[in-house]
């Protein structure tokens, strides 16, 4: 996916950011519930395939369906205007079709196997599906001067979730006006996506000083297990390593989304994720217990439970 997303005006620039961030969660929300199924079958557990099962539908019925809609009401007629798009907003349309026959199929499944086997169709037909819409309808939309993005989506909440404008997953204040910032944890330059020194969280006026080369205190709300939750083997598995760092925090915001009270998920970090560690306090306060598994020198682990 592209760096930047070109728009007519700042509005609609902070308008093709929020949907794109919702977008990730969205997708990340759904990773999350899919590997949870399809542990559960591996793992020949029954009544955890049972409830994983359950609350992919609800999830699916609840968010997904209500977002498909929600689309097709508010961006799809006006991107069908333009004859470059038509054909692929009609094919749009049709994969709506898809995926919801195949939340159906899903929902009537018999077995924990053909529920996950319809899941995991689910899941990549959704991220192929976000795609063509991170990378064609939304930039369409967001050049077009017959059309205001940012009053199409106003008020829109199944396309923007919490992203709407001016919350998480707009671009930083000061940024450059019609362009969007990328990172999708929101935090513009300074950025917190990836590892390094700038990764550090900010020091709290309350904190006492940390003597030098001492380890980073952990952020306020967290526990610091150093190696051990005894069901961290049961859990899904969020392997960051291999989400694209500007799309890292979305991503793993969507899926502690999916993680339902009593249970958890285990994340793999390229480095320490303090910052994300921050951000998870300040938008769920207390809400998540968080056990290091291990920690560094290439992999970070830390399972969290809600």
């Amino acid at each position: 996916m592209s760096s930047i997303v070109l728009a007519t005006s700042a509005e609609d620039s902070r308008a093709v950011e929020a949907v794109v961030a919702h977008h990730t969660e969205m997708n990340g929300t759904l990773g999350l519930l899919v590997e949870a199924l399809a542990q559960a079958v591996e793992t020949g557990d029954a009544p955890s395939a049972t409830t994983a099962h359950r609350r992919l539908v609800d999830w699916t019925r609840a968010d997904l369906l209500p977002h498909a809609q929600a689309e097709e009401a508010a961006m799809y007629p006006h991107a069908h205007r333009d004859p470059q798009a038509r054909l692929l907003v009609d094919a749009m349309i049709a994969e709506h079709r898809v995926i919801g026959g195949l939340v159906d199929a899903l929902a009537t499944a018999t077995s924990p196997v053909r529920a996950a086997a319809h899941a995991r169709a689910l899941q990549v037909l959704f991220e192929t599906h976000l795609t063509k819409e991170n990378e064609q309808i939304l930039p369409l939309l967001a050049l077009s001067t017959d059309v205001s993005l940012a009053g199409v989506l106003d008020g829109m909440h199944e396309l923007l979730g919490a992203h709407s404008h001016g919350e998480h997953g707009t671009p930083a204040a000061g940024g450059e006006p019609g362009v969007a910032d990328r990172c999708g944890c929101g935090d513009g330059a300074g950025g917190g996506c990836g590892g390094g020194a700038a990764d550090e969280v900010p020091a709290r006026a309350d904190a006492p000083a940390r003597a030098e080369g001492a380890a980073p205190a952990e952020p306020a709300g967290h526990s610091c297990g150093c190696g051990g939750h005894d069901d961290a083997g049961n859990l899904p598995v969020l392997d960051a390593r291999s989400v694209p760092h500007a799309i890292r925090h979305a991503t793993i915001f969507g899926a502690l989304d999916g993680v339902a009270p009593g249970v958890g998920m285990v994340l793999l970090a390229p480095h320490d994720p303090l910052p994300l560690l921050a951000q998870v306090d300040a938008r769920w306060p207390g809400t998540f217990t968080v056990d290091y598994l291990e920690r560094g020198p290439e992999t970070w682990a830390l399972a969290f439970v809600r």
